[in-house]
């Protein structure tokens, strides 16, 4: 999800636009080398959301991007990347509080004149910013992306670890997946929602998952990873996170 720098002042975030990636295997030999599979076991659905790392600071509700409260029955998670270089998943969080990113309000846009998502995961925490029985505007206006769906955003800042983080997202979306009894089909990128009015509708994002723009092969092998982990849980309730 790219942002303007200046909605992060003073934070002085700066954006690269990337451009769209083309399949390489070799990126995810890299990712995959920096875990150990072969350590994991069973877990309980507790167990793996301590391995997720959930760290709780919430957006203060009545405040800027949670001024009015808007529920949310959860169908979908959606995964994102922040294209943002500089920023990491505290700043992001500090920059929600202060409603720094500001998008204008508009019909068939943006419904509050900020944007928010649930989680900003990087490779050792994920920092939880909105209950996930509340509306973000992450995706696509007033559709089914920010109606019915969790939003995680993957932080891309110099010094972070992209594989780790995205085994980090994929533990997340696991348990997410047990909470709301969300089907992994329903596990999906940012450009699974088209965003009316804007050209290109379907955004490259996460732009380091996706091939020349797109699901594909690498998308897939992502699914892979939040099976991997949805399937290591032992039976049992996993406990929604608001």
């Amino acid at each position: 999800m790219r942002r303007h720098a200046a909605l992060f002042l003073p934070l002085s975030l700066a954006l690269i636009v990337v451009a769209c990636a083309t399949y390489d295997g070799s990126r995810i030999s890299r990712w995959e080398s920096r875990y150990n599979d072969a350590a994991l076991g069973p877990v309980t659905p507790d167990q793996l959301l301590a391995e997720a790392r959930v760290k709780l600071d919430l957006i203060p509700p009545g405040t800027v991007g949670r001024r009015y409260y808007r529920p949310m029955r959860p169908r979908y998670i959606t995964i994102h990347s922040t294209q943002n270089y500089t920023g990491d998943a505290y700043q992001h969080a500090l920059a929600l509080k202060r409603g720094a990113l500001r998008a204008t309000k508009r019909k068939g846009g943006n419904r509050i004149g900020f944007l928010t998502w649930h989680f900003t995961v990087q490779e050792n925490i994920a920092i939880q910013h909105l209950p996930c029985r509340e509306q973000g505007e992450h995706a696509d206006f007033d559709g089914p992306g920010n109606n019915y769906s969790i939003g995680i955003e993957m932080c891309e800042h110099s010094g972070n670890d992209i594989g780790l983080t995205i085994d980090r997202t994929a533990r997340l979306a696991a348990y997410l997946m047990r909470a709301y009894d969300i089907p992994l089909s329903h596990v999906v990128g940012h450009y699974h929602w088209p965003r009316k009015g804007l050209n290109p509708p379907n955004k490259d994002c996460p732009h380091f998952l996706l091939d020349r723009g797109r699901p594909g092969p690498t998308w897939r092998w992502f699914q892979g990873r939040v099976q991997l982990h949805y399937n290591r849980m032992l039976a049992g309730p996993a406990t929604p996170l608001g």
